[in-house]
């Protein structure tokens, strides 16, 4: 009997998603819950696993193909596969030399070694890492793909902050000495992302309006306390856990700025759930940060940094980009000195925020260097008074400049 591989079921916002690419040829023997071949939707990549281990049969759908949910792929031939170790195929190889080559996921017990996917077998192998190193974030300390990644960064690049790892776009450089043009179809991300643009500009009345931090106390706080924090909660603090919670309480203020336009109505969101503009290699994603306000910096810093690695991995969920009040986006981990944030619609507002340069301040009538950040709102006009919006902007200046009102609320 043979068994069919189809289309999960897409995500309610989704009509179809494009077929990028198999993994698998027919005649290969694939694992059970193998990844066979990934779909690509307006907003997420997704993975299609072998529901059952066996030959694969028939391949249905070509790369490039557009599919609906429920539409057939592929079909397999069930059956028991032995599964291949490399170190089995080296020419010559004695069995007690294969056996000390195995990777450390071959020496864990078989119930343990079942919980790993086939993707986190492969890349605990590849970069011989013993599991028993890693704590696993999902379900029943379930050992995920973006938990080895992020210890395979820490033990590479352990200073490295997740606002300061920005993706960078893949650019096809000219040849040199050529005049020359290629064509290449445009991502369905890229295309949601460019219909999403063009939807911001025509539907709301944005302007944007402008101030200046001074970061020195910022900056100070996080160089006395940096070590410490480090060692109790296991993430690096950085500068977006202090933007959040003082975006969080000009939101508190200014709720016109939190709120959204349905219709004729205007609504208003009593909740706190703050989106993270991060750069990927398929284009600008927004995972959304629930109940924000909730957090505490420590938790907004893992939050992010995990948000930071999905994005690298290609792993971000629907869920994940779901909803959201208000966006955030950092343009200066690329150098920006200034710019004018499109609005995330349906949201009314967005925050951005630039490079911080040291510039000669006036200060109690004295000239002093001091780290400037220039930071921008750009609002719908059509609910958010000019007044509110420059309010807003001074809030979030008075709180990064004095951060003890972002513990007083004052």
């Amino acid at each position: 009997m043979t068994v069919e591989v189809k289309v999960p079921l897409l995500p309610e916002s989704v009509t179809d998603a494009t077929l990028v690419s198999w993994h698998k040829a027919p005649g290969q023997s694939v694992q059970r819950d193998e990844n066979l071949v990934d779909l690509e939707t307006d907003k997420v990549v997704l993975e299609v696993p072998a529901p059952v281990s066996g030959v694969i049969k028939e391949i249905q759908v070509d790369n490039g193909a557009t599919v609906t949910s429920g539409q057939l792929l592929a079909i397999l031939e069930p059956g028991e596969v032995q599964a291949a170790r490399p170190e089995a195929a080296a020419a010559g190889a004695a069995p007690a030399a294969a056996a000390a080559a195995a990777a450390p996921v071959a020496a864990m017990s078989s119930e343990n070694a079942e919980k790993l996917s086939p993707a986190v077998r492969r890349l605990l192998e590849e970069h011989d890492i013993d599991p028993a190193q890693i704590g696993g974030t999902g379900k029943g300390g379930r050992i995920l793909k973006s938990d080895v990644l992020e210890f395979v960064e820490k033990r590479v690049q352990p200073e490295a902050a997740p606002e300061e790892i920005p993706v960078e776009p893949v650019v096809h450089a000219p040849i040199v000495g050529q005049r020359g043009e290629h064509r290449v179809p445009m991502t369905r991300l890229r295309a949601r992302i460019a219909e999403r643009l063009v939807e911001a500009q025509q539907t709301a009345a944005m302007l944007t309006t402008f101030n200046e931090v001074d970061l020195t106390e910022v900056m100070a706080l996080r160089a006395r306390y940096k070590d410490a924090f480090e060692k109790k909660h296991g993430a690096k603090l950085g500068f977006m856990s202090f933007f959040v919670n003082a975006t969080i309480e000009a939101l508190r203020r200014y709720p016109a700025v939190n709120a959204s336009i349905e219709g004729a109505d205007i609504v208003y969101h009593d909740y706190f759930d703050i989106g993270i503009a991060v750069s990927s290699e398929r284009g600008l994603v927004v995972p959304v940060i629930r109940d924000a306000d909730r957090m505490s910096f420590a938790d907004l810093e893992n939050t992010i940094r995990g948000y930071g690695l999905k994005a690298r991995e290609g792993t971000i969920s629907m869920d994940d980009l779901t909803g959201g009040t208000f966006t955030i986006t950092n343009g200066g981990v690329f150098g920006s000195m200034m710019s004018t944030p499109i609005l995330n619609p349906p949201q009314s507002g967005i925050l951005g925020m630039h490079a911080i340069q040291q510039r000669p301040m006036a200060v109690d009538g004295e000239i002093e260097i001091r780290p400037m950040m220039y930071i921008a709102l750009t609002y719908d006009h059509r609910i958010i008074d000019g007044a509110e919006a420059v309010r807003f902007l001074v809030t979030i200046k008075e709180s990064l400049e004095d951060p003890g009102r972002l513990l007083l609320q004052v």
